[in-house]
């Protein structure tokens, strides 16, 4: 299992406790991915799982640039053009999801509304 999928483990359990339903993981296009796709509260929410070892380059969320914003934005929109119908939901986010696994410990943040 690579860093990436492990934090994006770590980020279903945490969304999952948070009383989000996880409706698709890696949900990919020929132009990118969003690592989660939930719903909370008639939400339907893009999450963007970004892992890191330790601070050395910043902190995770650090690394979503504005061309990484815009890019799950596209994937986004060719999601609720395919698969919107299938679900219930009344307004769309985009969350970020930075998994800092600096051993021993895991520090979740969850930006909420990101971008």
């Amino acid at each position: 299992m690579t860093l990436g999928e492990s934090g994006e483990n770590l980020a279903v359990l945490y969304l999952k406790r948070k009383n989000f339903r996880i409706v698709e993981r890696n949900f990919r296009t020929k132009i990118g991915e969003i690592d989660i796709i939930a719903i909370k509260d008639n939400t339907l929410v893009f999450c963007e799982v970004k892992t890191r070892l330790n601070k050395s380059y910043g902190y995770p969320f650090e690394s979503i640039t504005p061309r990484k914003q815009e890019k799950i934005r596209n994937v986004a929109q060719i999601f609720l053009a395919i698969r919107g119908s299938s679900y219930k939901f009344d307004s769309v986010r985009f969350d970020v999801i930075s998994v800092l696994s600096d051993s021993p410990s895991v520090k979740i943040d969850h930006i909420e509304n990101a971008f």
